[in-house]
């Protein structure tokens, strides 16, 4: 990670602010993208108390030219953005007859089509170097569908179609692309379910608990780093067995 941006999106909290710890531990300096200034900052603060540079760059996913205007900021400010994290994600829980057609087209915006905008910014410049790693954050609900989450659902499985056919189109270049697929993890989506929801869906995992978001961190980072360079195209399910 040494002399490497990683960048990571919907940093401000819970997973992503867990990502970027991470890796600034784990000698990259780290490039924030989110809407929420002033939580980013608090989380750019203890990126540099590892001695790694932080920088804040405001974007709402779903506008297209503002994730690719943070995403040539931070490759002039930092010199450049080895890393790519897409972690930010919305949700729309509702019952596919009673889910409007804007809250869908919200979820996929941000979820799905801000993950595009992302990463078709940052290729030029790993194409050129014939260096880059992408980890999108997907779900296991993209993986087996879940009632009532068929927005968010439909936009994490098209994350794994995305990824799967970037990194075939990208392995000559030597950019790998791969997707982390959490199961039920402590952030404040899970934990604004209902406790008795929480407790029904905790009683499914075969680990009997929700996961913690640096048990999260742990597996992106490792996909970062060199230990991973062969692996391109995988799905890591990090779901505590929910999903098998």
């Amino acid at each position: 990670m040494k002399d490497r941006v990683t960048l990571v999106t919907g940093a401000s909290r819970g997973i992503g602010r867990a990502i970027a710890l991470r890796v600034a531990a784990a000698g990259s300096d780290v490039a924030l993208v989110g809407r929420d200034a002033d939580r980013m900052a608090e989380v750019a603060g203890e990126v540099r108390a590892h001695g790694r540079r932080a920088a804040v760059f405001i974007a709402d996913m779903a506008d297209g030219q503002a994730v690719e205007a943070a995403v040539e900021k931070a490759q002039s400010e930092m010199g450049g953005v080895h890393h790519l994290v897409a972690n930010a994600g919305i949700t729309a829980d509702q019952l596919t007859m009673r889910l409007k057609p804007e809250e869908w087209d919200r979820v996929i915006a941000v979820n799905l089509t801000g993950t595009f905008r992302l990463v078709r910014a940052a290729l030029p410049a790993m194409v050129r170097a014939r260096y880059g790693r992408i980890v999108a954050i997907s779900s296991v609900a993209g993986l087996m569908g879940n009632p009532g989450q068929a927005a968010y659902a439909s936009s994490k499985a098209g994350l794994i179609g995305f990824i799967k056919s970037i990194a075939k189109e990208l392995g000559s270049r030597q950019i790998t692309a791969n997707v982390v697929a959490p199961g039920l993890i402590e952030t404040d989506m899970a934990l604004a379910l209902p406790e008795k929801q929480r407790e029904e869906m905790t009683s499914h995992v075969p680990l009997h608990r929700m996961g913690r978001a640096e048990e999260v961190a742990g597996p992106v980072c490792f996909l970062l780093g060199d230990e991973a360079s062969y692996i391109t195209g995988a799905v890591l399910n990090v779901s505590g067995g929910l999903y098998t």
